[in-house]
């Protein structure tokens, strides 16, 4: 039997004519390119890193610019009807990072520079505001077209000086002067683009360019980035194919995997599936479900900011939030929730039409372990190859009912955890437990469970069974085991189909550790 053969696999690459000129597949999104250049003139996208803006921003040029030929067979070919041509300004920020004042106004300027060569213009000004004026005029007034600016990861000289009181306002203020003259050239242009990954206000960065619509949580456009489980089943099928053969397994049980490790997005509500593209395609070019989107850098902004809201591990599930609450420029937020949500560590998951607000919480396991992972030297103060290793020899004992085994295992990673200064609490070993037995790969555990009578401390689900744990501090495992029974704690859980196995730890505040557990199974 003839071997199929596949296009390639577009991984890194973000420039439209290339992918296409290359023979590389290609997930349709021109129907949506279409509709938002026939709606508005001034539109706004926010999206996670690493989910496609860079290759629609790209797809806007190729369009603008004309390149009919490059959208044959595509949903745009069909819609469209004049093709007309504009001069296109591209300005991409993404290199703009980890700089001075002086250095980002240097790498504005030459930005504008590179822009300026590709028309044949020339100017000495130093004023970056100025120099865009002047570059959208004198473009205009070249061609005799309206100019179309697309500005690509608009946010990425703030992003890491987002935590940053001095700096912060200052940078701002460099991106604003640049971003000004887009209000008064409104007469040279037809149409303006910008995408990053976070929203700051309109009167910090955009100044009187009151007409930009924001996109990014309409229902229209939930699915304009990113893969939905539709587009990868109908235009990715072979692939799943081999894959599934890789993994020896099934096409649908192989789906399966796929959406657990990198599904679960929603950027509205109700919105379809979608997946990491970033994530998705690596993984079905190496055939290896790894951590891809973490892999490729956990911005350090983010870590900065969990630990300047003191924000648990445990504390980053089940979010209920209004959409300003979350849809919210960052520079000013009162809570990490947006900038966790447009980072896409936490996604919408539900919502409250009655009461109007929406359920958020960590969309898949991909994000799960790799967020968990980033913050264990906050928490646990310890090398993270021990900690990945201690819960990767607890979950092996535990899928052998040896739970005993993996209590006695964790006792002694305690005792290696350096001391910090809220180890005598309940609450810091509840926080330590949840992120190693929440690395435990396949497991799920959660904190603060809420019962009729009470709350659990921490419950954790396996394919075999159910654990209820219940945590004390310089008491006995036999007090934890009788608030247990006293709360009735498994009969909340009566219906979830597994066995039920009651867990009741103390900890010692003084040898920093667990000094007893005990461990009996609910008939």
């Amino acid at each position: 039997m003839e071997t199929k053969q596949l296009k390639r696999l577009p991984v890194g690459i973000q420039t439209f004519d290339k992918l296409i000129q290359g023979g590389y597949l290609y997930i349709d999104k021109t129907a949506y390119i279409h509709k938002m250049v026939s709606e508005s003139n001034y539109i706004f996208l926010s999206r996670p890193r690493r989910f496609g803006k860079s290759l629609l921003v790209s797809t806007l040029q190729s369009y603008f610019e004309g390149k009919k030929e490059l959208f044959k067979g595509l949903a745009i070919e069909q819609l469209e009807k004049e093709w007309a041509q504009h001069p296109v300004l591209r300005f991409s920020l993404a290199s703009g990072k980890h700089m001075e004042k002086e250095q980002l106004e240097r790498y504005l300027l030459d930005i504008l520079s590179d822009n300026e060569e590709r028309f044949g213009l020339h100017s000495d000004k130093v004023d970056t505001n100025i120099r865009l004026k002047d570059l959208i005029k004198n473009v205009y007034d070249k061609t005799g077209k309206q100019v179309v600016v697309l500005i690509d990861e608009y946010d990425a000289p703030l992003l890491d000086v987002v935590h940053e009181n001095e700096q912060l306002p200052i940078l701002r203020q460099v991106m604003r002067n640049f971003y000004s003259p887009l209000k008064d050239c409104d007469p040279y242009l037809r149409f303006v683009f910008l995408t990053g990954i976070t929203k700051f206000s309109q009167l910090s960065i955009f100044s009187e360019l009151n007409n930009l619509k924001n996109i990014s949580m309409l229902p229209e456009f939930a699915a304009i980035c990113g893969i939905t489980v539709e587009e990868m089943q109908t235009q990715m099928a072979d692939y799943i194919d081999v894959f599934a053969k890789t993994e020896e397994t099934g096409h649908e049980e192989m789906v399966e995997k796929l959406k657990k490790q990198y599904d679960g997005y929603h950027f509205t509500w109700p919105s379809p599936d979608i997946f990491n593209p970033f994530s998705l395609l690596n993984a079905m070019q190496d055939r290896r479900l790894d951590s891809y989107w973490f892999a490729s850098g956990t911005p350090t902004y983010l870590i900065e900011m969990l630990r300047k809201f003191d924000v648990l591990p445990s504390e980053i599930k089940n979010i209920e939030a209004e959409a300003f609450d979350f849809d919210a420029p960052t520079e000013n937020m009162q809570s990490i929730t947006p900038l966790l949500y447009q980072s896409g560590y936490i996604t919408i998951k539900d919502y409250n039409k009655n009461f109007n607000y929406y359920t958020l919480s960590i969309p898949n396991k991909e994000v799960r372990i790799g967020l968990l992972r980033s913050l264990v030297p906050s928490y646990v103060q310890t090398s993270t190859l021990v900690v990945n290793n201690t819960a990767r020899k607890m979950a092996q004992l535990i899928v052998n009912d040896d739970v005993d085994s993996a209590l006695s295992l964790l006792q002694k990673f305690l005792q290696t955890v350096p001391y910090c200064d809220n180890a005598s609490s309940e609450g810091h070993y509840q926080q330590v437990m949840f992120i190693v037995f929440s690395l435990l790969s396949n497991y799920i555990a959660d904190v603060e469970v809420r019962t009729p009578s009470g709350r659990v401390d921490m419950v954790m689900r396996t394919n075999k069974a159910l654990y209820l744990f219940e945590l004390k501090m310089n008491k006995s495992a036999a007090a934890a085991m009788k608030q247990i029974d006293l709360k009735d704690y498994p009969a909340r859980f009566a219906m979830c189909g597994l066995p039920i196995v009651k867990v009741g730890i103390n900890f010692d505040d003084e040898r920093r550790t667990i000094s007893d557990w005990q461990i009996v199974p609910t008939r």
